[in-house]
């Protein structure tokens, strides 16, 4: 789906194509932070920046993130 669909379903009046379009929009976002944390951290950033920038706390990054890098 592309984003022109996800944003017409998410805003639809169809809730199985909006929840739909909600779920693929979460997957995005979850690949996207993923992606750039990864970069971060090879970049040498601490868990503590990268916390900051997301607006949550190290522990919730470092637990979510530290098993993938």
């Amino acid at each position: 789906m592309d984003q022109q669909a996800l944003v017409t379903s998410a805003a639809g009046d169809d809730p199985a194509d909006g929840l739909r379009a909600v779920r693929a929009l979460r997957d995005l976002a979850e690949r996207l932070e993923t992606l750039q944390v990864e970069r971060a951290r090879r970049l040498g950033w601490s868990w503590q920046e990268i916390a900051a920038a997301l607006g949550v706390s190290r522990q919730a990054v470092h637990k979510k993130h530290n098993r993938r890098i």
